[in-house]
C-alpha cells in the first residue's frame, strides 16, 4: 500500500465500523437512519458495473484490452450499444443508475447554464440528481448493501448519498480531478471484501482522462493505448480477486463505457459565441454551456422573443464550420435545464466557448461520434449467457438499471423505466 494511504472508518446505518477500510477516500455512507423495507431477494448473485471511462468499441481488441476482451467473448456482447445524448459522463451515469432519460433525471449535460447563478457550473451536486437510483432503491426498499466506487470527483458528488458504502476518490490528481485506475481498483477490492456488496457501481476514469489531454490521438493515440492497457491489467486484478476469494461463481459483470471518444486537430475549434453574439437581436442575450462535443445554447431575453431567437440561433450556428446539426432539447429528451438550441460537433472538430482557449484539449466527446460503445455482460454466475453476441437490439446505458433491477427482483419506479432490462444476456432463473 502506498505511504500516502491511510486508515479510516467507515459509516454503514450510521454505525462506525472499527478498524476501517486502509484507503483514506472511503470515508462515509448513504444516509443513516434510512427506513428499510424488504422484499423477497435472491441470495446466490452479486452484480458489479464497472465503467471504462469513454472507451470506444474498438478499442475491445485483444492487442489493447485482452481481460475485457476474453470477458466480452465468454459472456454476451451487445454489437449495437449507444450512449444517450448528450453524451458525457453525468448523463450517462445518471441513466445507468436511474434508467430513466435526462429529462426525468435532471442531468442532460456535465455542465449547463445556470440562472440561480447566472454562470455554467457542472451538474455534480447530490441535488442534482431529480431522479431514484438503483444503488438507493436496493438499500432503502430490498435491505441489501450497495457501494459506489467513484474515480470522479464530480460523480462521486452526484451520486453522493445514493450507496451504503461510498469511496471519496482519492488521491485525486490536479486538474482532472479523478483518482488513478489503480487506487480505484484498490478501493473496489477494499470495500467488496470487507463489505460484500450485492452490487457495486464503479468509474475507472484513466481511459477518459487520458485520452482527452492525447495529443496523439488523431493518429497514433500512445497515451491512450498505454491507458487502455493498464485499465484492463487493473479489472484482471479484480477479476482475480473474486475468483481468489470465492466470489466469481456468485458474480455478474455488467461492463460498458459512458460514452467513446474523438480528437481534432489544434485548429478545429468551433467558437458560437462570437457570431451569435454579433446578432442584433441575440446580442448580450445568450448564454452558452460548452460540453466540448456539443453546446447547449440558452436565451436569457424575453419569452415572447424566444421563437424567433431560436431560429437565429440554429440558422447562426449552422453556418459556422465544424456544426454538424443543432436541435432542440426535446429531440434527446434532455429537459428544462439543457437550454434552447443543442448544437453538435462534425466528427474532428470540438466546441471551444466563449474564446479559443476555453477548450484546448484534444480529447472530446459529447456528439454523435462519440456514442458508439462497448457493452457487454459477463462473470461467473451460471446466468450469464456465454459466447453470445447480439446484434438485432440496441443497448443503451440507461439499460443498466432496468438490468440490476430484473436480478434483484426490485420493481420499476413510479413512471417506468426509459431503457430496458438486458435480458438477452442473462437467464434469471
Amino acid at each position: 500500500m502506498s505511504g500516502a494511504l491511510s486508515r479510516r472508518n467507515v459509516l454503514i446505518g450510521g454505525t462506525a465500523l472499527a478498524g476501517g477500510i486502509g484507503l483514506a477516500g472511503l470515508a462515509r455512507s448513504g444516509p443513516a437512519g434510512a427506513e428499510v423495507t424488504t422484499t423477497t431477494a435472491r441470495t446466490d448473485l452479486d452484480v458489479h458495473v464497472l465503467v471504462v471511462d469513454g472507451m470506444r468499441p474498438d478499442e475491445l481488441n485483444a492487442s489493447l484490452t485482452p481481460t475485457l476482451t476474453g470477458l466480452a467473448a465468454d459472456g454476451t456482447r451487445y454489437l449495437d450499444a449507444s450512449a444517450i445524448m448528450v453524451a458525457e459522463t453525468l448523463p450517462n451515469h445518471a441513466a445507468m443508475m436511474t434508467g430513466v432519460l435526462p429529462y426525468r433525471s435532471g442531468v442532460p449535460a456535465n455542465k449547463i447554464y445556470d440562472p440561480e447563478v447566472g454562470d455554467e457550473r457542472e451538474l455534480g451536486r447530490a441535488s442534482d440528481l431529480r431522479a431514484s437510483t438503483v444503488l438507493g432503491r436496493l438499500r432503502t426498499e430490498m435491505g441489501l448493501t450497495t457501494a459506489s466506487v467513484l474515480s470522479k470527483d464530480y460523480l462521486h458528488g452526484l451520486f453522493g448519498g445514493q450507496a451504503s458504502v461510498e469511496w471519496d476518490p482519492f488521491p485525486l490528481i490536479p486538474i482532472t480531478d479523478h483518482a488513478p485506475d489503480y487506487f480505484t481498483t484498490e478501493a473496489l477490492i477494499q470495500i467488496v471484501g470487507e463489505h460484500s456488496p450485492r452490487m457495486t457501481f464503479t468509474n475507472l476514469g484513466d481511459v477518459d482522462r487520458v485520452g482527452h489531454m492525447d495529443i496523439s490521438g488523431t493518429s497514433l493515440r500512445i497515451a491512450r493505448h498505454a491507458a487502455l492497457r493498464s485499465t484492463d491489467a487493473a479489472v484482471q486484478k479484480f477479476v482475480d480477486f473474486l475468483r481468489a476469494s470465492g466470489r466469481w461463481e456468485r458474480s455478474v459483470l455488467i461492463v460498458l463505457a459512458d460514452h467513446s471518444m474523438d480528437w481534432s486537430a489544434p485548429l478545429g475549434l468551433i467558437g458560437l459565441d462570437h457570431p451569435l453574439n454579433t446578432d442584433p437581436v441575440l446580442a448580450g442575450r445568450i448564454r452558452i454551456a460548452q460540453n466540448g462535443g456539443a453546446d447547449l445554447v440558452y436565451f436569457v431575453g424575453d419569452d415572447a422573443e424566444r421563437g424567433d431567437a431560436i431560429e437565429r440561433i440554429k440558422r447562426i450556428a449552422l453556418g459556422v464550420p465544424g456544426v454538424e446539426s443543432v436541435h432542440s432539447p426535446a429531440e434527446f429528451d434532455l429537459g428544462d435545464r439543457a437550454g434552447d438550441v443543442v448544437a453538435l460537433c462534425a466528427p474532428g472538430w470540438r466546441f471551444s466557448d466563449p474564446t479559443p482557449l476555453s477548450n484546448v484539449i484534444p480529447g472530446n466527446h459529447g456528439h454523435t461520434v462519440t456514442m458508439p460503445i462497448p457493452f457487454f455482460v459477463a462473470g461467473g454466475h451460471p446466468m450469464v449467457g456465454r459466447g453470445r453476441e447480439v446484434a438485432d437490439v440496441q443497448a443503451r446505458t440507461m439499460d443498466v438499471a432496468p438490468t440490476v433491477a430484473s436480478l434483484f427482483g426490485l420493481s420499476a419506479p413510479q413512471g417506468g423505466w426509459d431503457g430496458a432490462s438486458r435480458i438477452e444476456g442473462l437467464v434469471v432463473a
